[in-house]
């Protein structure tokens, strides 16, 4: 009688433990989408502040020519003497149908000078021509050195800005303690967060599948960034 139980036992252990790995799973890759979906509505919600105030925002002749928008939410530059900035944000580039899913990257940089305390900033980039476009779906780059960057302009700099627009591959912006200005950012490194990238599309997606060729349709959870875009620039301008 008792190795009958047992025998029994035995598949309905089984089966539970099966079950527990696969709840188990599934809440694992829940939780990781979860995640994905904050950085897009962080990203989402700093442009979207950011371009609340029109005479201190990005221009709307340079965001309408950009081929792509970056935003790096709250990136903690941190360090005594030797110092460093780290943070995640995402992506997303014009396409035929408009703006593409966003895609997800990691920013990484070093500095060195008399620095001391912590600080949480916000980065914003434009990349305004294919130059800047390739850099961005390239496996890493480094600002300043693979790419060039500009300061971009702000509010009603707009009419001086053409020779920026027409010669820069990316224009960087930041915003620290509610200021946004543009920024001469270099020596920073920004490459794709695989992780996230895997949690959103599956296996083997790459950015230029994401940004550029379309093959993934993101699910509706991450879209909030790219959708922001589509409501202050829905049609890149001429030039």
């Amino acid at each position: 009688m008792k190795s009958r139980s047992m025998i029994w036992a035995a598949p309905i252990l089984c089966f539970g433990l099966a079950a527990s790995t696969v709840c188990l799973a599934q809440a694992k890759g829940s939780a990781k989408l979860q995640d994905a979906t904050k950085q897009s509505v962080k990203a989402a919600r700093v442009f979207r502040e950011i371009m609340g105030t029109p005479d201190k925002g990005i221009p709307q002749n340079l965001l309408d020519g950009a081929e792509c928008v970056a935003v790096f939410p709250s990136v903690i530059k941190a360090g005594f003497v030797v110092g460093g900035r780290g943070g995640r944000g995402v992506a997303s580039c014009r396409t035929a149908r408009g703006w593409s899913a966003p895609a997800y990257f990691n920013l990484k940089g070093g500095s060195f000078g008399l620095q001391i305390g912590a600080q949480a900033t916000d980065f914003v980039l434009l990349f305004m021509n294919k130059q800047g476009l390739n850099s961005l779906l390239s496996d890493k780059f480094e600002i300043g050195g693979d790419a060039s960057a500009a300061a971009g302009p702000v509010g009603r700099q707009a009419g001086a800005s053409t020779d920026i627009k027409l010669t820069s591959e990316i224009l960087s912006y930041s915003r620290s303690r509610g200021l946004f200005a543009g920024l001469e950012l270099k020596g920073v490194v920004i490459s794709p967060d695989k992780d996230d990238m895997r949690d959103v599309y599956g296996e083997r997606i790459t950015t230029k599948g994401v940004l550029q060729e379309s093959r993934m349709k993101a699910p509706a959870a991450v879209r909030a960034f790219p959708d922001t875009l589509g409501r202050y620039s829905a049609r890149k301008a001429e030039r």
